[in-house]
């Protein structure tokens, strides 16, 4: 087999790792808080001893938590944590996930959510709203019914890398920390949407998907190479 076959199905398969996170990153363009991955590719020497053949492969993805555009709803219960920040939420499996998704409701429990997770108050615990109360929040993160303060949210300072555990919900990753703020601001009635745009995220997904079939052509070429290999040594 021609080693070109192998810089080929590298480049294939890198091509396609692209491709699957922008399609991703394509179909959540309007999801809020979401935030978009970005693959790495890596360069590297093979196959064998004494190669001088270079592949590529897709070593990673990283999650890219750069802001998105930002949409007014004049809603009480929408919020965008200032700056980089984020909100916190307990999931079903009892672990905690940041968000800048800050489309707050209240559950049928009474406890105030996001997406059907517990949002995370000051101390660590959930913020429960009287039964048929107002919910309104402060730009300082006071939650209130009424006149009343049931709770602050809290905020959280992200250092290092992270994990996307869904659209909008993240963990932190290895050599990741989520420290708490004690004090934080917050934009009322508005929400940030993703950090990807549409146009740009489609111009990507015909670059990647032209330099896949150039990848997948390459490995057909040498495919042939080698056959017409074989039917000359046959010959003689």
């Amino acid at each position: 087999m021609a080693d070109g076959i192998y810089i080929g199905m590298s480049g294939a398969m890198a091509r396609a790792s692209q491709l699957d996170a922008i399609a991703d990153n394509l179909a959540n363009v309007e999801t809020v808080g979401f935030k978009g991955m970005r693959p790495a590719f890596s360069s590297f020497m093979g196959p064998g001893p004494g190669s001088d053949k270079v592949l590529t492969a897709a070593v990673g993805t990283t999650v890219d938590l750069s802001p998105g555009v930002t949409e007014t709803t004049d809603s009480p219960t929408d919020v965008v944590p200032e700056g980089d920040l984020m909100l916190g939420v307990s999931t079903k499996g009892g672990k905690v996930a940041y968000t800048r998704n800050g489309h707050l409701e209240v559950g049928a429990d009474g406890v105030l959510q996001i997406a059907g997770m517990p949002v995370i108050g000051q101390g660590g615990v959930p913020i429960a709203v009287p039964e048929g109360g107002d919910v309104l929040v402060e730009p300082n993160g006071e939650v209130k019914s009424g006149k009343q303060v049931i709770g602050k949210l809290s905020l959280f300072q992200i250092q290092g890398p992270m994990d996307r555990v869904g659209p909008s919900l993240l963990t932190t990753g290895t050599g990741g920390t989520a420290t708490e703020v004690p004090e934080g601001q917050f934009a009322v009635g508005e929400l940030e949407k993703g950090n990807v745009s549409a146009l740009s995220s489609a111009v990507d997904l015909i670059g990647a998907q032209r330099h896949y079939e150039m990848a997948i052509q390459a490995i057909q070429t040498y495919r042939q190479l080698d056959q017409k290999a074989v039917e000359v040594g046959r010959i003689r």
